[in-house]
């Protein structure tokens, strides 16, 4: 059975390009009614919101998006032993599709006050996110054989795929919104679901070929002398260990960088001199500038990681590499702080923050589709997709430590936070470099890299 696509586009297979053209428009979907979600229900104009108080609002968003990381673990478990990847990403788009147009739905056709209607949309995208997005990232690693240095390119300019969709999600929404109301940007995010499963129904079967169509844990049961599951070896067991582990540091990076929503938006609003000339630059749009540095840099990287060959770093050292990077990105947030000498009345350089933007965004480059590349490398075959929902469990763990972070600024200021978080990530970075040999052992030659024992011999990784 042809597990593996036919045919490359740019060094890649053409697999790639139709799961990126796939993802961007999920991910457009789901930016798009993130972005409007909280202003809809705290609106209690004539737009059509539900008028909720601001603090109710962001609770129903806190555990939107806690169970919106969450249910990949369930999707990607019924996908390994169950659907296989291919229907899940199917019957999941479908179920969000469904969900986005159930918002969109004027209030009369439901009920008059449009929460059973909002709440069955809610449902509707949480079960289908579930079952998509473990299993989109899981196929994109089926594309290449064990060994192939192409794979962490390949995450990264998946990776730009995400970012695009976010980007244009914003400003599509959000002028859908603006000019015809709430229910048009809900409808905008579902014709990007539309999109991605009319892409991926037509040029599936042609470009991917088996891929994604059985179940892991029957294909890994086949693969087995005696036809069966069988228990996990200790290769899979150190394997299993390197993902979790990894996943500590991926908490400690995320935490820091997901303040660019919090501390560092209202850094740029309340503290950060925004003219240029007689124009105000509005505070929301720093938040363009990571997705936008991630699309113009995500080809660089990619290639880059691609022409290094054997020269390229395994995987815990770029995570290192990705969390220094966070350090030297908050290094220019204390800059700011420091511009101000102590006089918060003072507003600072906007260059401060296109530093710390860019620098983010780089070690974000560095993990996040390298993470993801990661976890297809080393889960056992049968777990692939259950891992792969287990490594977006992280990054929930990693918004509440956010979270967390971010309420303390009212006590500790942003000094004491910015200059504590790149400590940290300079610490985390630092003990992993110490650590990455060890892992790289324990990952059992997924890399394809060999390292040396304690005696000095070389000796398979």
């Amino acid at each position: 059975m042809n597990n593996r696509s036919s045919g490359d586009l740019l060094g890649h297979p053409k697999g790639l390009f139709l799961l990126f053209g796939t993802e961007l428009w999920e991910r457009f979907s789901y930016y798009a009614m993130r972005a409007i979600l909280v202003l809809y229900l705290t609106d209690k104009t004539i737009n059509g919101g539900l008028g909720w108080s601001t603090q109710d609002a962001l609770n129903l968003y806190g555990i939107y998006t806690g169970l919106v990381y969450i249910t990949p673990l369930i999707g990607g478990w019924i996908a390994d032993n169950f659907l296989g990847q291919r229907r899940s990403i199917i019957i999941g788009g479908v179920l969000m599709a469904l969900g986005q147009f159930t918002l969109a739905l004027p209030h009369s056709m439901i009920d008059p006050n449009a929460v059973t209607a909002f709440y069955l949309g809610l449902a509707l995208l949480i079960v289908g996110n579930g079952l998509f997005k473990p299993n989109i990232s899981t196929m994109v690693g089926d594309l290449y054989q064990d060994g192939d240095h192409r794979r962490d390119g390949a995450f990264t300019i998946f990776y730009m795929g995400i970012n695009l969709g976010s980007l244009l999600a914003g400003i599509i929404a959000g002028t859908a919104s603006m000019n015809y109301g709430w229910k048009a940007g809900f409808l905008t995010a579902g014709i990007g679901m539309v999109i991605s499963l009319v892409t991926q129904l037509i040029f599936a079967e042609r470009i991917l070929g088996n891929i994604g169509k059985i179940p892991a844990a029957k294909r890994a049961a086949e693969m087995n002398k005696s036809g069966k599951k069988e228990p996990l070896t200790t290769q899979e067991r150190d394997r299993l260990k390197v993902i979790m582990i990894m996943g500590l540091f991926v908490v400690i990076f995320w935490a820091g960088f997901e303040q660019a929503g919090g501390l560092m938006n209202i850094f740029s609003q309340q503290y950060t001199d925004r003219m240029i000339g007689s124009f105000e630059v509005p505070a929301a749009w720093f938040q363009s500038l990571n997705p936008f540095f991630v699309i113009t840099l995500a080809p660089i990287i990619a290639a880059l990681w691609v022409k290094m060959g054997p020269k390229e770093p395994n995987s815990p050292v770029k995570f290192a590499m990705g969390l220094f990077f966070l350090a030297i990105g908050f290094v220019f947030m204390m800059g700011a702080v420091m511009q101000q000498g102590g006089d918060i009345t003072v507003k600072t350089s906007m260059l401060w923050l296109v530093g710390a933007y860019f620098f983010h965004t780089l070690g974000e480059l560095c993990l996040s589709p390298i993470g993801l590349s990661m976890v297809t490398k080393l889960a056992p075959l049968r777990l692939a997709s259950l891992m792969m929902g287990t490594w977006f469990g992280f990054n929930a763990v990693a918004n509440y430590v956010a979270g967390i972070i971010g309420s303390l600024m009212g006590e500790s200021g942003p000094m004491a936070i910015f200059s504590g978080i790149a400590i940290a990530a300079t610490i985390a970075g630092v003990l992993l470099l110490l650590c990455s040999n060890q892992l790289v052992r324990w990952m059992h030659g997924a890399e394809g890299k060999a390292v040396e024992d304690v005696n000095g011999k070389a000796v398979e990784a």
